[in-house]
């Protein structure tokens, strides 16, 4: 029987700079780091709150094959890859901490039927969507 998510990929171009990124920046914590075969490396973080579920941060290569990767490289690196979703308590304050913090934003937070959301870009390129929840009503936004 499956009891929960526990393993997430967001891709990258550079494990050191994903790793202080989401560790230094968004305040992860780091979990694993390590080299495995033939210079495989297993890079995982996960938020304090939440330390069941792991992000690897995955360089696009093996198992895929060199067309998949180059096509996540290629996405990457024009800013369009999905990343997460971010919970927060109040995005426009969050927003506002990131911003001073040099991250990119390509959605300032705006209401929607949800809750208040603002887009981000890690550092590799990966969308990073921020959610201020609230009870869904179908309306407004």
């Amino acid at each position: 029987m499956i009891t929960n998510v526990s393993l997430t990929t967001v891709y990258c171009l550079d494990q050191d700079a994903a790793k202080a990124f989401y560790v230094d920046v968004l305040g992860f914590e780091p979990r694993t780091d390590a080299t495995m075969g033939e210079g495989f490396r297993w890079v995982t973080v996960s938020h304090p709150k939440q330390p069941e579920l792991e992000v690897t941060l995955m360089t696009p290569g093996p198992p895929l094959n060199d067309e998949a990767a180059s096509m996540i490289r290629r996405q990457l690196e024009k800013g369009e890859w999905g990343g997460l979703g971010l919970r927060v308590d109040d995005c426009r304050a969050t927003y506002e901490e990131l911003s001073a913090k040099g991250v990119t934003f390509v959605q300032e937070p705006s209401e929607r039927p949800y809750g208040v959301e603002a887009v981000m870009r890690d550092n590799s390129g990966s969308w990073l969507v921020l959610v201020e929840p609230r009870e869904f009503t179908g309306h407004g936004g």
